[in-house]
C-alpha cells in the first residue's frame, strides 16, 4: 500500500492539477480572512472553504491515470487497493492543506469573540479549527468518492452532482461538516472553544463509508 500511495502522490505532484482547487481556496481565503477578525469565525470559514477543495482533490486523484495505466496499476494489486490509494492521497493532501490555512488563520486573525467582547484561548481554538477543518475535508472525500468513476462516469453529471452533493453537505441537518462549522460560529458567538469531537467521528465514518462503496464498485469494474 505504501508503494501505491508514493505512486499516487508522485501522479498528483507531476500532473500539477492539484493547482486548480489549490489557488482557488487560497484565492477563497485571501477575500474572506483580514487581519483581526475574530479567529474561530476565521477558523470555522477556512473549514467550510476545504469541503469542496477536498471532493474536487478526490477527481482529481481518481483520474490522474489514463484507462490503461489505471487497468495496469489494478492488475499489479488490485481495483480496490489502487482506488482506495487514490482517495487516500487526496484525503492527505487536503489535510495538510487544511493544517496550513489553520496554522495561517491562527496567524493572522485575533482571539476575540464576535464583536470583540469576550478573550478566546488562541491555542485551544486552532486545535478547534484543526478538527474542524480535517471534517471538512473527510466529508469532502466521501462526496468526492461517491460523484466520480466508478459510480459516475460521464464528466458533466459527476461534476453536478459533485456541486450539489457539497451544497447539501455544508446546509443540511445532520452533516458533520455543518456541525462542526456551526459549532465554531456559535463558540465564537459566545466566547467558547468547541471541540468538534462528534462531527468528526461522523465524518470519518462517513468518508470510511463512501470510500468502501467506491471501492467495492471499482473492483467489479
Amino acid at each position: 500500500m505504501t508503494a501505491l500511495l508514493a505512486y499516487q502522490s508522485g501522479l498528483l505532484l507531476r500532473s500539477q492539477r492539484w493547482l486548480a482547487p489549490v489557488v482557488l481556496y487560497a484565492a477563497l481565503l485571501a477575500v474572506g480572512l483580514q487581519g483581526g477578525q475574530p479567529i474561530l469565525d476565521c477558523l470555522g470559514y477556512a473549514a467550510a472553504g476545504l469541503l469542496p477543495t477536498g471532493a474536487w482533490a478526490a477527481r482529481i486523484c481518481v483520474s490522474n491515470e489514463p484507462p490503461a495505466a489505471r487497468s495496469c496499476t489494478a492488475a499489479a494489486t488490485s481495483p480496490r487497493r489502487a482506488h482506495l490509494a487514490s482517495l487516500v492521497t487526496a484525503l492527505a493532501a487536503t489535510a495538510l492543506l487544511g493544517a496550513l490555512a489553520t496554522l495561517l488563520v491562527t496567524l493572522v486573525a485575533d482571539g476575540v469573540s464576535t464583536g470583540h467582547r469576550v478573550s478566546v484561548a488562541v491555542l485551544p481554538a486552532a486545535g478547534a479549527g484543526l478538527l474542524t477543518a480535517w471534517t471538512c475535508a473527510l466529508v469532502g472525500i466521501a462526496v468526492g468518492a461517491v460523484t466520480t468513476w466508478p459510480l459516475i462516469r460521464a464528466t458533466g453529471a459527476g461534476v453536478a452532482a459533485l456541486l450539489l452533493a457539497t451544497v447539501l453537505s455544508l446546509v443540511v441537518p445532520g452533516s458533520p461538516a455543518r456541525a462542526a462549522v456551526t459549532a465554531m460560529i456559535t463558540g465564537s458567538q459566545h466566547g467558547t472553544v468547541p471541540f468538534p469531537a462528534l462531527p468528526f467521528l461522523g465524518a470519518v465514518a462517513l468518508a470510511a463509508v463512501c470510500t468502501a462503496v467506491a471501492c467495492a464498485c471499482a473492483d467489479r469494474r
